[in-house]
């Protein structure tokens, strides 16, 4: 599918769109929660198809979001028929554990459970991502970093000190500088568990 506005290319997502806007399909080398689907072994009770009625093709199966099962992402196998994939594989990397997690996150969903929080982005974390996404729209369009801080902190907590030497203005430089990281490549850490080295 060409979106309108493309140039006559495909694209995975649609550019003029934010990603609030549109659901991303991830590759499976990158984000280690798309599960890989196929076919259920015929010897083993016949669970529910977790193939989707559509999704995007690609060199390795289609591609798709399964908004039954918690938007899971999905890609289902080359050569496996899309209707009876109910089996998920699990290649033995490094990214086992995280796999791990998504399916179980799947069963609980499948099972009207109540599911794991996915724990590869802590809350305090989503805090601080919010906070350094806030700071470098600011000074993407050009705001000071006391600006910023006024912005986010409130001007009374920022005039309350002299700025020069204020551990807020350090904040708002360490809120950019990591935003910039996440922004040049580094989010794609938050798609896996951390692991101890």
């Amino acid at each position: 599918m060409r979106p309108s506005g493309s140039g006559g290319c495909d694209f995975p997502a649609r550019p003029s769109l934010s990603v609030i806007q549109q659901q991303v399909i991830w590759s499976p080398l990158v984000n280690p929660a798309v599960l890989l689907v196929d076919i259920a072994p015929s010897f083993l009770p016949s669970p529910p198809s977790l193939a989707p009625a559509d999704g995007r093709e690609g060199p390795e199966g289609l591609y798709a979001i399964h908004a039954a099962y918690m938007d899971a992402q999905i890609l289902c196998l080359s050569g496996c028929n899309v209707g009876n994939a109910s089996s998920i594989v699990l290649p033995l990397d490094d990214d086992l554990p995280d796999r791990i997690q998504a399916v179980l996150r799947l069963w609980h969903t499948a099972n009207a459970r109540p599911v794991p929080r996915d724990g590869r982005v802590t809350p305090y974390q989503r805090r601080r991502i919010r906070q350094m996404m806030q700071a470098a729209d600011g000074h993407s369009n050009g705001a000071t970093y006391r600006e910023i801080a006024i912005a986010m902190f409130g001007a009374e907590r920022i005039a309350s000190e002299p700025w020069r030497t204020s551990a807020l203005r350090d904040t708002v430089i360490g809120l950019i500088e990591s935003a910039t990281a996440l922004i040049e490549g580094g989010y794609r850490k938050l798609l896996r568990y951390k692991r101890k080295s």
